[in-house]
């Protein structure tokens, strides 16, 4: 299905992140890459199988340190 060369990950690898994007939306917060991997600006994804992957981004605070879990 990837025309690339190296061809992009797989949705399901480790490093799908890595396929290149096919369809940017920056004003709704997405990315549609080639490997089928729908990413949220939030580092949240969708998977072509429908499997919802959580954000994976730490959160901060105002100043930029890591809020307290």
């Amino acid at each position: 299905m990837c025309p690339h060369t190296p061809r992009c990950p797989a949705a399901d690898a480790t490093d799908a992140d890595a396929a290149h994007p096919i369809a940017i939306r920056l004003e709704q917060g997405w990315t549609l890459l080639c490997n089928g991997v729908l990413l949220f600006d939030d580092t949240g994804e969708i998977r072509p199988d429908l499997e919802v992957v959580p954000p994976r981004r730490v959160a901060t605070t105002a100043h930029g340190e890591k809020a307290a879990a």
